[in-house]
């Protein structure tokens, strides 16, 4: 699906999503250095762990109120919260205030979330979806990649101009929203709406995520995207961990009498810059290239690759061979992330697809709340083991796949939903 023949809803979406995170990404990764030095370390890592909490409840109320509200309302409740708290963010003399806001800001961006990858769906024909969805991770990982080193200036020179900086492009974009967006809410979701009381808004909220909790393939899915989610985390977990500790600086290039060598954290560091290289230049070629695979094929082929090529780190601490086997597990983790969403939109009812959406976000919570277990193995375990781990948990993962796939009701396989009207 050429860009130009994109719904203009999508292109202003693409456009206010890639330069937010780039903002995002340039005070996110410091955001636990800025609080550990005004609370200190141990009151900073008991802090930390709560926004992640506010943001999954936020992520099961975004996604209610894409279905009931509408995918508009429940962007614009979102955007306009970030807005609002970027600018308290900055006003704020006071780091509890601060801390206040940051949690407002990611309670904001889950709100926001699953009414915009509704909206993708809604707008988007079913053979098309995962190219669109690969073109969104491509915008946000642009931002993952150049903003840390952005945010490395900025964020302690000029963290208030920042701060604003972020509130005027939010605030912007949420205008943007609110003038040039139309709204996509299926007529199925419509019809539910109608029925609705506010005074039981709650009440509603709990009984449609209970049917949506009770239902057992989508229970296999989440339990598989936990597993995964596990092994992508540690990336930034028991990766960093590995190099840093077990493989030793060496020379990556020699010419004649002139060598370039690298310390064991700059090694870490060229393996990250690589993978988010890879993310942002890989993500549409790879997901064109498994296009015409089955989505089950692609996610039992990614959680395998990903777990292998991580393995594969235990028999070595050559840094040029680890390059390749990050090569191999970031082609796991980019093939990934279109096909999830792809899935969820399709296999959701109409009705129900933004609360869907945001249901899904459990597998990535529940993983990162899990994902430190490796970091406890290392200090009972050699690395091969934990790396062994690991890739249990992705074998894991591709066997709970398999079993989702096969429990599919012949609906979801009906040439019908693959026709081009949406």
């Amino acid at each position: 699906m050429n860009w130009l023949k994109w719904d203009l809803n999508l292109k202003i979406r693409l456009t206010g999503d890639t330069v937010f995170n780039l903002l995002f990404w340039m005070y996110f990764p410091f955001i636990t250095l800025f609080f550990s030095e005004a609370f200190g370390k141990s009151v900073a890592s008991v802090l930390m762990a709560v926004p992640p909490i506010f943001s999954l409840a936020g992520g099961l109320f975004g996604g209610f109120l894409s279905d009931r509200l509408g995918r508009r309302p429940a962007m614009l409740l979102g955007a306009f919260m970030q807005a609002s708290m970027f600018a308290l963010f900055a006003l704020s003399s006071s780091h509890w205030l601060d801390y206040f806001a940051y949690i407002g800001i990611g309670l904001g961006g889950a709100i926001y979330m699953p009414a915009s990858s509704a909206m993708v769906a809604d707008l988007t024909p079913v053979k098309d979806r995962r190219m669109v969805y690969a073109t969104f991770v491509t915008g946000r990982n642009i931002g993952a990649v150049f903003g840390p080193a952005l945010g490395a200036v900025f964020f302690f020179q000029y963290r208030h101009e920042l701060l604003w900086t972020c509130t005027a492009v939010t605030l912007l974009y949420s205008l943007a929203i609110l003038l040039m967006i139309k709204e996509t809410l299926p007529a199925a979701a419509v019809a539910a709406r109608q029925g609705m009381r506010l005074s039981g808004i709650l009440k509603e909220q709990v009984s449609s995520y209970g049917v949506i909790f009770r239902d057992k393939l989508f229970a296999l899915y989440i339990a598989a995207g936990i597993l995964v989610t596990i092994a992508f985390m540690q990336l930034d977990m028991y990766l960093a961990v590995y190099v840093t500790e077990y493989v030793p600086a060496q020379k990556l290039l020699t010419i004649g009498d002139w060598s370039f060598s690298l310390s064991s954290s700059q090694a870490f560091g060229l393996i990250l810059g690589l993978n988010g290289l890879l993310f942002v230049l890989g993500v549409m070629p790879v997901t064109k290239w498994f296009e015409e695979w089955p989505e089950r094929n692609v996610l039992i082929l990614s959680s395998l690759l990903f777990g292998a090529g991580m393995f594969l780190f235990g028999f070595t601490t050559q840094l040029w061979l680890l390059l390749i086997f990050t090569v191999i597990f970031t082609i796991g983790e980019i093939s990934r992330s279109p096909v999830t969403e792809s899935f969820i939109s399709k296999y959701a009812p109409d009705h129900a697809r933004g609360q869907y959406m945001g249901a899904s976000g459990l597998q990535f919570s529940v993983g990162r709340l899990f994902a430190p277990v490796t970091v406890l193995l290392s200090t009972w375990f050699p690395p091969l083991v934990v790396f062994g781990f690991i890739f249990l948990v992705t074998i894991l993962s591709s066997l709970l796949y398999i079993r989702v796939f096969k429990m599919l009701p012949a609906s979801y396989y009906d040439p019908q939903r693959e026709a081009d009207a949406v």
